[in-house]
């Protein structure tokens, strides 16, 4: 049996990701987020937001960063 879910709201999910809110409504919006709509209450899982997150990395590539169109990224030094 699967454990009961971590239901966050919407505004807890926004300080969660350093976004504001109308940021987090867009990507509730474009589909980038799942949410779910209890009346009038948004709320997103904990497990969808990790999930996002993973998503949203980004990975260094050997490619020249002008010919994969993605930006350069530095190590600390």
């Amino acid at each position: 049996m699967e454990a009961t879910p971590q239901w966050i709201s919407s505004k807890e999910a926004a300080r969660y990701l350093g976004v504001n809110l109308r940021t987090l409504y867009r990507l509730i919006d474009e589909g980038a987020i799942p949410a779910y709509r209890f009346g009038r209450v948004i709320r997103l899982m904990a497990r969808d937001l990790e999930g996002f997150i993973e998503q949203s990395r980004i990975v260094p590539s050997s490619a020249p960063a002008e010919a994969s169109g993605r930006p350069r990224l530095h190590a600390a030094s």
